[in-house]
């Protein structure tokens, strides 16, 4: 009988999601609740040919290290600032993530942030358990119209251009910041490229959909928040390193900004005593923007077509680092 190939996935998905590969790999699979690689599937690695991963597992130099006989990476994510793309792309391994799929998913969650916060959904709801909705009051829990507020994009991607065109259907303008422009978009909906600067100095809710990388790494900083109207609330969808997390608390407890809605934070997870969840005009989720069924599926059966094609020397259908087939 002809050896399966080893795989370790660093954390359980349902088995309905691994139809594709249960019959065809021996699947070491490690616990649900470790953060990372857990230290017990090290060992594994050593004979692994594959390795499937998710967004909150550093596949750093060490780990790539351990596995000799790595044929394929797999993230189960459209980001890949996790993975160590440099050595990985040494050695010829290459590595598979899940782009597209997830747009619509995170759009909507971007655009239900932004109503959440805007119009105080968790403060008002949280008022009304607790007993202090006694009447219709007319001055409390207010919000603004979104119906002409600026809405600035950081990242004008297929993330970002979801976002916009959701935005523009509420009456928004729509500004933004991308390396390049985005004539197709502008002509539909009437966006204008600015600067930084003047995002930030000029929206009402700004909205994150940029990569992380070293450019981006706490973009929206203290300098950043100063140049915010005391109005402005930011939402974060992308990733949580892109806010430097102690100016985001200086800003929101000193009205620089009026409030966020975070779905990624840093460090992630937040850890529960973290000040940040004491504030009313702060909310915050579990890195939710992908969480839907039909996505979350579609991600799974990606990362599972990339893991065949790299354990047998196939070209990934989704890869992030092609130059290795050249």
């Amino acid at each position: 009988m002809k050896k399966l190939k080893k795989v370790v996935l660093t954390h359980p998905l349902p088995d309905d999601w691994l139809g594709a590969i249960r019959d065809r790999c021996e699947l070491v699979v490690g616990p649900e609740n470790c953060m990372g690689v857990d230290p017990a599937l090290e060992p594994h690695l050593s004979d692994a040919e594959g390795l499937i991963a998710l967004l909150s597992d550093k596949i750093d130099e060490r780990i790539v290290k351990l596995a000799p006989n790595l044929k394929v990476v797999c993230n189960m994510a459209a980001g890949t600032d996790n993975i160590d793309l440099k050595t990985c792309t040494g050695r010829k391994i290459p590595v598979g993530f899940t782009p597209g799929v997830l747009t619509n998913a995170t759009a909507d969650l971007a655009i239900g942030l932004m109503l959440a916060v805007n119009r105080q959904l968790m403060i008002s709801s949280t008022a009304a358990k607790n007993g202090e909705w006694k009447m219709w009051h007319p001055e409390k829990w207010l919000g603004m119209e979104l119906e002409e507020a600026t809405l600035g994009i950081i990242g004008m991607g297929k993330i970002g251009t979801a976002v916009a065109k959701r935005g523009h259907s509420f009456g928004m303008k729509i500004i933004y910041v991308s390396r390049s422009k985005k004539p197709e978009i502008e002509n539909a909906i009437s966006a204008r490229k600015v600067d930084l600067n003047e995002l930030f100095e000029q929206s009402d809710i700004i909205s994150l959909h940029a990569p992380l990388n070293p450019e981006t790494y706490h973009m929206i900083d203290q300098d950043a928040f100063r140049r915010m109207k005391s109005s402005t609330m930011l939402i974060n969808t992308a990733r949580g390193g892109e806010v430097d997390t102690g100016a985001l608390y200086h800003a929101l407890t000193t009205s620089q900004i009026k409030a966020a809605g975070l779905d990624v934070t840093d460090p992630e997870p937040l850890p529960p005593e973290h000040p940040l969840y004491s504030l009313p005009n702060c909310v915050i989720l579990p890195h939710i923007g992908s969480a839907t069924e039909r996505t979350r599926k579609k991600m799974a059966e990606m990362t599972c077509e990339n893991l065949i094609a790299g354990l047998y020397g196939e070209k990934l259908p989704y890869c992030v680092n092609p130059e290795i087939y050249r």
